[in-house]
C-alpha cells in the first residue's frame, strides 16, 4: 500500500496542478495545518529534479504569504480563532515561551533560527501577530527562515536528485520512517519548549499565559 501510495503521489507532482497543490500546502502550513510541506516539496523535486530550486522557491514564497495569515489570526482574532488552533495544534504550552522569545532583543534571530529547526512554522506566525512583532522586520526574517528550510532540499534534489530517488525507491519504508522522525521530533521540540525539560532555565522558562497577555 505504501509502495501504491508513493507512485501514486509522483505521478501527481509531475501534473498540470503540482506547483498551484505545492504552494497550497506551503500556505496552509505556515498557519494552522500540521503536516509541514518538506515531503511534497521532496517528491516534486524527485519527480522533477531540473525543476528543484523552482519548487523551492514556490514553497519559500507560499509559506511567507501564509506566515502573513498566521500573524493576522495572532494579531487580530487571536481569542476567537488563534486560541483554538494552538489548542488543537497541542502548542498552547509552549506559545507563553515563545511569545517572549519573540519579544526578546534576539527575536528577528529567533524566528530566522527556526528554519533549521522542526518546530512547527505556525506557532512562530501566531506568536508574532499576537505580541505585534514589527510587520516589516517578521516578513524579511520569514524569507530567510523559510528560505533556509526549503532552498536546501531544492539544491540537494538538484545536485543529487537521480541517487536521492534511486535510494528512496529503494528504502522507501525507512525514507517514511525518517520523515515521522522529524514530525515527532517538531512535536517534541514544542513539547520543551512548553515545559523546559532537560532544557538549560533562561530569561523566558517561566513566562506565562498572564505575563504575555499585553501586547508590545
Amino acid at each position: 500500500m505504501l509502495r501504491r501510495l508513493y507512485d501514486w503521489t509522483m505521478s501527481k507532482a509531475s501534473g498540470p496542478f503540482a506547483e498551484a497543490w505545492l504552494a497550497l500546502f506551503a500556505f496552509v502550513e505556515a498557519s494552522f495545518f500540521p503536516i509541514p510541506p518538506h515531503p511534497v516539496l521532496g517528491l516534486m523535486c524527485l519527480a522533477q529534479p531540473k525543476k528543484a530550486i523552482r519548487y523551492a522557491v514556490i514553497t519559500t514564497l507560499a509559506s511567507v504569504a501564509g506566515g502573513l495569515l498566521g500573524y493576522a489570526i495572532g494579531h487580530f482574532a487571536f481569542a476567537l480563532v488563534g486560541q483554538k488552533l494552538l489548542d488543537a495544534l497541542h502548542l498552547t504550552a509552549s506559545f507563553p515561551y515563545a511569545a517572549c522569545k519573540l519579544r526578546g532583543e534576539a527575536g528577528f534571530i529567533a524566528i530566522i533560527a527556526k528554519g533549521a529547526t522542526p518546530i512547527p512554522f505556525k506557532l512562530i506566525t501566531i506568536t508574532a501577530g499576537f505580541i505585534g512583532f514589527p510587520l516589516g522586520k517578521f516578513v524579511l526574517a520569514s524569507v530567510i527562515s523559510r528560505s533556509i528550510s526549503f532552498l536546501i532540499v531544492g539544491v540537494l534534489f538538484r545536485l543529487f536528485g537521480a541517487p536521492i530517488k534511486a535510494w528512496i525507491d529503494k528504502y522507501l519504508g525507512l525514507a517514511v520512517a525518517g520523515f515521522v522522525a522529524l514530525v515527532v521530533a517538531g512535536f517534541v521540540a514544542v513539547a520543551l519548549m512548553g515545559g523546559h525539560k532537560g532544557a538549560a532555565v533562561d530569561e523566558c522558562s517561566g513566562a506565562t499565559m498572564q505575563s504575555i497577555a499585553t501586547k508590545a
